[in-house]
């Protein structure tokens, strides 16, 4: 069986989307390219965001390798999966332009929430909910019925699998990047630009936390490392090709158990790490680790100063926001470019805020303004704000609260500031 991986040329004009449009590497699209030709398959891996390649080349591409599988993201990278676009209009467009006969299979965020709305959205074959690093080769040998995280239309209607595909991290070997042009396709991280060849790899996945903003309790959820030595023979291969600069796409950096043994390794490379994460998991001398092993950017999430608005969003955070403030100066000291992400709560007073901020600009610690919470569907947020499970029009009803509630205030300063509703980013789907 042949299997075409299609990373789209992604756009966001219009969206509420959170997030840089910088290329990103498609690590979910790269170790399922690996999990298929480890299955005896054959595949093919177009990156169209790294390369800019048009629709047309690409189907000119898909067409010549005629595949079994079409496989399509319907976020940019995994490191977007707690935060993707509302709207599937980029996977709908290529789904629909690739034209291809193969089985249509979506993967991500959106179908792992809402699978019978990307399988009407996207008119895909397939949703895979969960992690598809295996399960993308498990459709061409095994019944569709008995792959966790399956769902396919039956006489018309959805079948909707009640599972999650669950990569086992520690049968992820090493990607050779063989199949990627590891020169042309860089990470660019959004504040270094000049920092040299940048890429990008995942050392683990999930987070012990349950954060209300946060989706990852229906992709990604549990919290999993992958082996230390394998990483680091990635790390050797990237620099090995040019590479000076590893952004770790992990939804929280610093958590496991040999995180150090891992840093510990990056100290003898020559090469600089960058990431997300919670400042409490750190103390000075894994902040001094921290800056042997090269590290140049830190962004920690704080979301709220004070213990209250912590709670209301479930950081399960036991240091003080004193203490909070202490070790973000600290860890200045050893790492360039260190980041406090804010989230807006009604706990959170103005002047306390400025305040806050003004201290740690003071070191040289930059502080984003407080940026309103989007309900997505699968967090916590978005059952406590409606009162139940994501449905068909989860992403139209958590859009339309969003709008309507922050539109007089404000949305973040890396968001469109007049963003159109789903059903008009979305009319390219109809039409198509």
């Amino acid at each position: 069986m042949r299997f075409a991986l299609v990373n789209p040329d992604w756009t966001f004009q219009g969206s509420t989307y959170f997030g840089c449009q910088e290329p990103h590497y498609p690590l979910e699209l790269l170790f399922a390219f690996e999990q298929v030709r480890a299955a005896g398959h054959e595949a093919l891996l177009v990156d169209a965001q790294s390369d800019k390649l048009p629709l047309e080349e690409v189907k000119a591409r898909v067409e010549a390798f005629a595949p079994d599988f079409l496989v399509i993201p319907t976020a940019p990278s995994y490191l977007f999966w707690r935060c993707p676009p509302p709207e599937l209009r980029v996977p709908a467009e290529w789904f629909a332009g690739l034209g291809t006969s193969a089985v249509k299979v979506a993967i991500g965020p959106h179908g792992s929430a809402t699978a019978a709305a990307t399988l009407r959205k996207t008119k895909c074959e397939v949703v895979l909910r969960g992690e598809p690093d295996f399960t993308i080769a498990e459709l061409a040998s095994k019944p569709w019925e008995t792959i966790a995280g399956c769902c396919y239309l039956v006489d018309g209607q959805p079948r909707i699998s009640p599972e999650l595909g669950v990569a086992d991290m520690k049968k992820l070997g090493a990607l050779d990047f063989k199949n990627y042009n590891v020169e042309t396709h860089q990470h660019r991280h959004h504040v270094f630009s000049g920092s040299g060849h940048g890429a990008e790899l995942e050392f683990a996945r999930g987070c012990p936390w349950s954060c209300t903003f946060c989706n990852k309790t229906l992709f990604r959820n549990k919290f999993r490392e992958r082996d230390v030595d394998t990483v680091l023979r990635e790390t050797d291969t990237l620099i090995s090709r040019g590479v000076d600069y590893i952004y770790f796409i992990d939804e929280i950096f610093g958590v496991g158990k040999n995180v150090r043994r891992l840093l510990e390794g990056l100290a003898e490379r020559k090469v600089n790490i960058g990431f997300q994460t919670r400042i409490d998991l750190w103390d000075k001398g894994s902040l001094d680790l921290l800056g042997r092993a090269h590290t140049i950017s830190m962004e920690c999430g704080i979301e709220s100063i004070t213990d209250e608005g912590r709670d209301e969003l479930n950081k399960n955070c036991r240091m003080s926001t004193d203490r909070i403030a202490e070790l973000l100066i600290y860890a200045r000291t050893r790492i360039p470019w260190v980041q406090a992400n804010l989230i807006l709560t009604e706990h959170d007073d103005k002047d306390e805020i400025r305040r806050f901020q003004e201290r740690l600009k003071k070191h040289d610690v930059w502080v984003s303004e407080p940026v309103p919470m989007f309900p997505f569907p699968g967090s916590p947020l978005y059952l406590q704000t409606f009162g139940s499970l994501p449905d068909d029009q989860a992403w139209e009803r958590a859009h339309q609260y969003y709008t309507s509630t922050f539109a007089k205030t404000g949305y973040s300063d890396i968001q469109e500031q007049r963003p159109e509703s789903i059903e008009s980013l979305e009319q390219l789907i109809r039409t198509a």
